[in-house]
């Protein structure tokens, strides 16, 4: 079971599980902030439909009811949360009642109905304003810079709790960093029925003249150009990660009950060197604001993955070319096939 399957990062995981042939999936997605259209994509590129149980995991009876019908799951990658930082500080409440509520219904279905593989999808966030870069595993915890975060901090400590009576039941917390990028094949990336706020999304969005010009959020922080660092993948490569740490626990590789991986290129990028990068890609000069710093926003995050290298045999596949090329290639999907993120409303 992939929890937020129709999602960026879900449905390419969807994508990696097919494709390994190990595995026959069902997606749950209540598609408020996806398209069940993604579903389609899924087909075009595996060859396979994927179901879709279109409810809110918030929903406990209804959500139950799938493992009713499903009596042999092994394991739940689960994806489903909002994760929009600036949103997050606006509406906090919104945020703790849908991502910790729906991972609790994950866990209680995990011990209700003997589910013995947990993969949590955690943020690079967790770790707060770091003074000591790369980070690893055992990078202490810091303070919430926002309250998405603060809700992957809590939801870590909840999957601990919950696996202390529960000695069959084993997870993996993936903290990664800054998935981006599209599907080699151009037919599957990222697309919301809400405006885009995260970077690459929005980057292709005015080199196709879809938006008149974009704002860089702080241009003073202490870094080699002024704006904010971060450790970007591509969501193929998080995807495989996925897959490799599913499969990890199956096998009974972990030498622990739970246990936490990060995944990072480790290297940071400059948000202005992205720019700079897709610039080069599209062959399209990018309008652009310097702004104020954003709330919420740390100046620089890049992880070392040198654990999930050596356990999980996960390795970075794409640089930031193909980051930037992969998503390019699915704007321009988007394009020729008239979608675009008002088109779901």
């Amino acid at each position: 079971m992939v929890t937020g399957g129709c999602g960026y990062i879900g449905s390419h995981t969807i994508i990696e599980l097919v494709q390994s042939g190990r595995y026959e999936v069902i997606s749950v997605d209540s598609n408020v902030r996806s398209t069940p259209e993604t579903m389609d994509r899924v087909a075009q590129i595996t060859g396979v439909r994927v179901p879709n149980y279109q409810l809110d995991i918030c929903d406990k009876t209804s959500f139950f009811k799938i493992f009713e019908e499903h009596t042999d799951i092994v394991g739940i990658i689960h994806f489903a949360a909002y994760k929009a930082v600036g949103e997050s500080v606006e509406q906090p409440l919104m945020y703790y009642r849908n991502n910790l509520g729906a991972l609790a219904n994950v866990l209680e279905s995990c011990q209700k109905f003997h589910v013995p593989a947990l993969i949590f999808s955690s943020s690079c966030s967790v770790y707060g304003d770091v003074h000591h870069l790369p980070v690893s595993e055992e990078t202490p915890m810091g303070v919430a810079a926002c309250p998405y975060a603060h809700t992957k901090q809590i939801g870590e400590e909840m999957i601990r709790n919950m696996l202390v009576p529960n000695p069959d039941m084993n997870a993996l917390i993936l903290r990664y960093f800054n998935p981006v990028g599209a599907h080699v094949s151009g037919l599957n990336g990222e697309l919301s029925p809400d405006k885009p706020n995260n970077l690459v999304p929005i980057i292709m969005r005015v080199a196709s003249g879809k938006q008149p010009s974009m704002t860089v959020f702080g241009t003073d922080y202490e870094t080699r150009d002024g704006s904010c660092i971060r450790d970007y993948l591509h969501v193929s490569d998080i995807a495989d990660a996925h897959v490799k740490a599913l499969d990890y626990l199956l096998e009974h590789r972990n030498a622990d009950q739970c246990e936490v991986f990060n995944l990072g290129s480790g290297n940071g990028i400059t948000v202005l060197e992205m720019l700079r990068a897709a610039e080069e890609v599209t062959g399209h000069k990018l309008n652009y604001e310097l702004g104020a710093r954003r709330p919420g926003d740390i100046p620089a995050i890049f992880g070392d993955s040198s654990r999930a290298n050596n356990l999980l045999h996960w390795h970075c596949r794409y640089g930031v070319d193909m980051m930037m090329e992969s998503a390019w290639k699915w704007e321009q999907h988007l394009n020729s096939e008239n979608l675009n993120f008002e088109s779901y409303d």
